[in-house]
């Protein structure tokens, strides 16, 4: 099927339930997966020579510009190449697919996400020249039920979020997952100056008393509304605008 109508129908058949939830502060968030093979040719250095030269120079010309692109530092199904991307609109979206139509991968995975009340725009860390490179997190909590998955993203929105703050653990973008797999689930993206701090950071929000009287509240424990964690952790790629 062309991708211009396979997206235009998707967009028809959703329309009505995603206006109702979606405000207009809120952005749509795109995880996208290039599945690649270590191959004779090299196909990792093709695809990301393309995303850099081709690839993102004409998102930006689209005025899409709040995107990154990772490697898998710790976690499965290396080697891949994963994209960040924040949208507007589906326009938006769709435009970006049209864009990628050409690239070189093995296959290609992607989830839609809506991001949080409690952080409606995707937040790109200072630039900052000579700094060593940041280290990424992506987490995905599932819920055993899209009531349950609620009362978690109630508790990013009025107040963990914040205590991630004051802890140090850099927010990226928070998303409930809209299209994707293992639903219902939410996803996540922290930022660290290192691994270390990462270790350091963790143990702080852990054993912060906010977050201690905001898990004791009844029905908010992670035995009642999580069923799985998983995580990745990710090096920001040379030519990605998040880094």
């Amino acid at each position: 099927m062309n991708r211009r109508l396979f997206l235009a129908a998707g967009a028809t058949a959703t329309a009505s339930a995603f206006e109702t939830t979606q405000k207009k502060t809120n952005s749509l968030i795109e995880l996208r997966y290039y599945k690649l093979r270590n191959t004779s040719d090299g196909m990792p250095k093709r695809l990301n020579d393309d995303l850099a030269n081709r690839y993102l120079p004409a998102l930006q010309k689209q005025g899409i510009k709040q995107v990154g692109f990772f490697g898998n530092l710790i976690g499965a199904a290396s080697p891949y190449v994963l994209q960040v991307t924040e949208f507007k609109n589906l326009a938006q979206l769709e435009a970006s697919w049209e864009i990628a139509a050409a690239l070189d991968y093995v296959r290609m995975e992607t989830s839609l996400l809506r991001s949080f009340d409690g952080l409606p725009a995707l937040e790109m860390p200072a630039v900052e020249a000579g700094r060593a490179p940041r280290v990424f997190e992506l987490r995905t909590y599932e819920s055993n039920n899209f009531r349950t998955l609620g009362k978690k993203a109630g508790m990013f929105n009025n107040g963990e979020i914040a205590i991630f703050r004051k802890t140090g653990l850099n927010p990226v973008f928070f998303g409930e997952t809209i299209f994707g797999a293992n639903q219902p689930n939410l996803t996540y993206m922290l930022w660290y100056d290192s691994l270390a701090a990462r270790e350091a950071n963790w143990k702080k929000f852990v054993t912060h008393p906010e977050w201690d009287r905001l898990k004791s509240t009844p029905g908010l424990s992670d035995a009642e509304i999580v069923s799985n964690i998983s995580n990745s952790m990710l090096n920001p790629l040379a030519y990605s605008p998040i880094k």
